[in-house]
């Protein structure tokens, strides 16, 4: 027993230092004061709030406690999720819906299984929606992952308990599945993407592969594609390159204009 106790008191929690807690939108502060004190419980301690105004921060930090009101007082304030994500190499949402334009969502176990190989060389957002309704479809093309919490016919859970399923699930795996895992390299961060993806969405464009009604669909396509392949830096560099050249070509050969269409 001394020896398993020893085994975990020497797992590199410090790994958790990667990971950071996005609250989108959140409508009570008692829900971002109970997420804090969550996530510091597990070893979690950056926060990120997507909002344009804040609660009241004595309502927040009454629900952090003492202990991790410091997340309160140190937290992220954004305006618009992109600019949350931005520095961010691998995205996680979170969602108990479905659709066929959303990504095949996983357990939060399964998730993090995943994802413990990557940590190390990458950093990592878990993103929560409004109480009320929680992520659109606009908002979770940031992600790579999405995590469902498995649940009876009543689906619905508080947003701390949803967040504390996730950091309680990541420092779990953390203690029991580091030592087998084997690092990844980092990825091309958030901000690297979605200069790529829009670069390819203006090329396609140029050449009418996108349509008004049909745009949408084959961008969130080509995002779930391209994410499955795990990008480097380098490799945004390269695809944004090829579609700026595509874009001079076009745009300086004087009369040429495609003709043709998305025939997909």
């Amino acid at each position: 027993m001394a020896h398993r106790l020893l085994d975990i008191m020497t797992i590199d929690t410090s790994l958790l230092d990667h990971v950071a807690i996005v609250l989108v939108q959140p409508k009570f502060a008692e829900n971002i004061g109970a997420a804090a004190r969550v996530a510091w419980n597990m070893g979690i301690n950056r926060l990120i709030v997507v909002r344009d105004t804040l609660p009241d921060h004595e309502t927040m930090a009454k629900m952090a406690t003492h202990k991790a009101v410091h997340l309160i007082d140190n937290m992220e304030v954004h305006l618009e999720l992109k600019d949350a994500l931005a520095p961010f190499n691998i995205v996680v949402g979170t969602t108990a819906r479905r659709g066929r334009q959303r990504i095949l969502e996983k357990t939060p176990r399964n998730i993090v299984e995943e994802l413990v190989p990557q940590i190390a060389g990458n950093q990592v957002a878990f993103i929560f929606g409004p109480e009320n309704c929680g992520l659109t479809n606009d908002e979770l093309k940031y992600c790579h992952m999405t995590s469902a919490i498995p649940t009876a016919d009543f689906s619905s859970l508080n947003l701390a308990q949803a967040v504390a399923i996730h950091c309680y699930e990541l420092h779990y795996g953390l203690i029991h599945l580091q030592k087998n895992m084997n690092p990844v390299p980092q990825y091309a961060s958030s901000f690297e993407l979605e200069g790529m993806y829009d670069h390819i969405e203006e090329a396609l464009l140029k050449i009418n592969f996108l349509q008004e009604k049909s745009q949408t669909f084959w961008m969130n396509n080509i995002r779930q594609f391209l994410g499955r392949v795990r990008l480097s830096s380098k490799d945004t560099n390269i695809i944004r390159g090829i579609c700026r050249q595509f874009l001079w070509h076009q745009s300086s050969t004087p009369g040429k204009s495609s003709q043709e269409g998305n025939t997909t």
